[in-house]
């Protein structure tokens, strides 16, 4: 059985927000967008490696959209993005 692994960027009021900048999703007239991106990753960055494991991505209609012109340009960044499946809804 494979694992699901969720990985949501949320504020301690329940705000959920993508770590971009502010100008990346400002639906229901939210101004705050990329609070999250000034904060260091954790020590030794695990969390990042963790992400950029080999996987299969499911996402949301709105953040496929934001992130579909991304990966091809940075498959360097990120081997094997453009090999994974992506998923969404």
């Amino acid at each position: 059985m494979r694992k699901i692994i969720v990985l949501s960027m949320i504020t301690l009021d329940g705000i959920m927000q993508a770590p971009g900048g502010p100008e990346e999703d400002e639906s229901g007239s939210f101004k705050y967008g990329g609070w999250s991106a000034p904060y260091p990753d954790d020590v030794g960055g695990k969390a990042t490696q963790e992400q950029m494991k080999p996987a299969d991505l499911l996402l949301g209609r709105k953040t496929f959209d934001i992130w579909a012109s991304f990966w091809p340009e940075h498959a360097d960044y990120w081997p094997g993005i453009n090999d994974v499946t992506k998923l969404h809804n």
